[in-house]
């Protein structure tokens, strides 16, 4: 959709610049996900750098001295620090260049304070690995709901205010699975049959199909002044449509009901309505014509 909206805006885009964008803005995606996991990973090693300061103090209390680096000291962060492929990519994808060691600090000085930090790091809390994987997962959670975190990633990725839910839900899985799975790091980039057999192919099915998507879109708007209509409701009819009669396998109704949701996300406040009313009358209207056909018991339900 972002991809189809910037050629709507640049008359100079091809079919070949708009399929870069879009792989573009999947490779955006990962890079935010190798980010947050390094972030965490940076944030909780400070605790290194604590117990540095804390045994240097001329005077240091006894919490001082019962301190321990557990945060960075765990199974879960050893595993990250240690995979050698992991460590490599970041370098290689210059997300290590972009980790700013006085926001950690400072994001990391601020969690210290948080209930519940101090009593796990003087070990009241065990050496479980459960223990630690609790505390790293509440890390995290801590980490997105404070807003200099948030600005940090809109500002290093655009892409982060529409792929945080699904980063967030990336992160929380890998947290889960450390360290038992050796291809955390992998296993949440956008897999090729999704990226490149369903949304290059939708994508090049709406440009390539544009005419024809849009003069069967053309009789179900009625009385909608088409030149009136909102830019982003008009890629989106032209996508369900694309799907509807080019993805044997993907049921009418889950087309219906993503789009209307993106629809509900993206644009505007009668656009929900607007989509949900159109592409009702398409599928009705060429599921009629017997032009929808789909594998599979259930899918045209």
């Amino acid at each position: 959709m972002q991809a189809l909206y910037a050629m709507t805006r640049d008359p100079l885009m091809s079919l070949n610049d708009t399929e870069k964008l879009y792989l573009d803005l999947l490779e955006q995606s990962w890079d935010l996900y190798l980010y947050s996991l390094l972030s965490w990973e940076k944030v909780a090693l400070w605790a290194l750098k604590d117990r540095e300061r804390r045994q240097a103090k001329l005077l240091p209390s006894e919490e001082d001295k019962q301190f321990k680096p557990l945060l960075a000291q765990n199974p879960l962060i050893d595993f990250a620090v240690q995979h050698d492929d992991f460590q490599r990519l970041v370098r290689q994808r210059r997300l290590v260049q972009k980790v700013d060691e006085d926001i950690v600090k400072k994001l990391y000085k601020d969690f210290s304070q948080t209930d519940g930090y101090l009593d796990y790091a003087l070990g009241k809390r065990g050496n479980d690995i459960e223990v630690h994987r609790e505390m790293l997962l509440g890390l995290y959670k801590w980490l997105i709901k404070q807003e200099l975190f948030d600005s940090l990633l809109e500002d290093l990725f655009p892409v982060w205010i529409d792929d945080k839910s699904l980063v967030v839900g990336a992160m929380k899985k890998t947290i889960r699975a450390l360290p038992n799975d050796p291809d955390f790091h992998r296993s949440h980039r956008p897999p090729h049959d999704a990226t490149h057999e369903f949304g290059l192919a939708l994508l090049r099915q709406v440009v390539e199909r544009e005419r024809e998507l849009l003069e069967t879109i053309k009789p179900t708007l009625k009385n909608w002044d088409i030149d009136r209509l909102a830019v982003l409701d008009m890629i989106l009819l032209k996508m369900a449509l694309a799907e509807l009669l080019g993805c044997p396998t993907i049921p009418t109704k889950v087309t219906l009901n993503e789009y209307v949701e993106i629809a509900k996300l993206y644009s505007t406040d009668k656009s929900k309505d607007f989509v949900n009313g159109i592409l009702d009358r398409l599928m009705k209207q060429l599921t009629e014509e017997g032009k929808i056909h789909k594998t599979g018991r259930g899918l045209m339900d």
